[in-house]
């Protein structure tokens, strides 16, 4: 199994020649193996290491796997995690009792190699493509959702905007109008003076077209966020287009920009592009929109994490695209000053269901949705550089054609 290497396993069994022989089979599958001598031990160790899978004996002293079982069940942090049990038995009522804690497939003792394989590779990938589906919807559902509130708010803005212009030229036909009585008005009545003397008439004059102005400068606004809500809701996309990086990059930083701005808590963070001439790029545009916000998303988090901690005062994030050297990819860098990233978790960033959010703040699937979108979709590169306390670049290249590609 191509992944194996990404995948580990918790063994739990209190009889060390099962252990011995699950932990040849496994290693030699190229799995990462732990131990766990009892169910206590296989609940500390669960909820520390997040194993992909954990094979549990049935039959232990003290807590038994059923116990252990719906313990980890139980668990919010270890719920997810596939359980199958392994049993010298065959009645019918414990595989019964077994699912409905939870378990999702029993192995029987003695052990047989490709029996053991076969469970684990055909569960290991059911759970890949379960959250894999759950991320999708989660991003079609947000695609789509983005996609509603740029179209409601298009209509009525377009009203204003094409409002404006008509608004602009009726008031400038007013003042000239106004202009006009007073130059050829010689004799002021009284009432209407006094009026005028109410209102201000002058600092009316003065201020209306800068009103006026301002209201082109925020309908301008609204229309760009409007544009680039719909650009980034191309969450859908069926096959290659060529799409502008520079723009996707732009309407993810809009998407954001309620996190960049400064708070009463933190600075506001240092947005510097350095955009190459790049040629529009045949890909999945939603997608990479999809690659722009979890790797930005994530350099905010970097970046608000080193501000608590007093790591940096001045939070920055430097975007630089170019053409590669060799004229037929294009690369994107994202560099922040944020609190960096470990050696050890820069070795597992990439894995399926990997995450060091805390509960409930993320799937741990971001990063590698991020590397299959640029690595098996696009046939891109993926590379990380950090250290602690010294902030993280990631680069991409992606090839600037993809037509020889079939549609994933």
């Amino acid at each position: 199994m191509s992944d194996s290497l990404k995948n580990s396993i918790l063994i739990v069994d209190d009889i060390p020649t099962n252990i011995k022989v699950l932990f040849v089979i496994l290693n030699q599958a190229g799995f990462k193996v732990s131990v766990a001598k009892s169910g206590k031990s296989a609940l500390k160790k669960a909820e520390e290491t997040l194993p992909n899978l954990i094979l549990l004996d049935v039959m232990m002293p003290e807590m038994d796997g059923f116990e252990t079982c719906y313990q980890l069940k139980e668990n919010p942090i270890t719920k997810n995690i596939p359980v199958i049990f392994m049993t010298a038995r065959s009645d019918l009522i414990d595989k019964v009792k077994g699912l409905k804690l939870g378990a999702v497939d029993y192995i029987t003792k003695p052990i047989e190699y490709e029996e053991v394989l076969a469970r684990i590779n055909i569960h290991l990938e059911l759970r890949r493509t379960q959250l894999k589906l759950a991320q999708e919807e989660k991003m079609s559902t947000l695609g789509q959702l983005i996609s509603g509130i740029a179209h409601e708010i298009n209509n009525p803005i377009n009203f204003i905007s094409g409002n404006l212009i008509h608004a602009q030229n009726y008031i400038a036909d007013l003042l000239e109008l106004l202009n006009l009585y007073e130059k050829h008005t010689k004799n002021s009545i009284p009432a209407i003076q006094t009026y005028i003397n109410e209102i201000d008439l002058d600092f009316i004059k003065q201020d209306l077209p800068q009103l006026l102005s301002s209201m082109r400068i925020g309908t301008e606004r609204v229309e760009k966020i409007v544009r680039s809500l719909r650009l980034f809701s191309r969450l859908d996309d069926t096959q290659f287009q060529l799409f502008n990086i520079h723009e996707g990059i732009d309407s993810t930083l809009i998407i954001l920009s309620n996190r960049i701005k400064s708070t009463s808590t933190s600075a506001e963070i240092n947005i510097v592009k350095n955009y190459g001439e790049l040629p529009l790029v045949e890909c999945y545009g939603g997608q990479l929109n999809q690659v722009f916000m979890n790797l930005l998303a994530n350099a905010i988090d970097a970046i608000e994490e080193s501000l608590i901690g007093k790591i940096s005062d001045t939070p920055k994030i430097e975007i630089c695209t170019a053409i590669t050297d060799d004229q037929t990819s294009i690369s994107i860098t994202i560099s922040d000053n944020g609190i960096g990233i470990s050696q050890e978790v820069q070795e597992k960033m990439f894995d399926q269901f990997f995450t060091t959010k805390p509960l409930g703040k993320g799937t741990g699937f971001g990063l590698a949705i991020v590397h299959e979108i640029i690595v098996e979709k696009h046939r891109g590169t993926l590379e990380v550089k950090s250290s602690m306390g010294e902030g993280a670049q990631f680069l991409i290249t992606i090839p600037i054609q993809q037509a020889s590609m079939k549609i994933s």
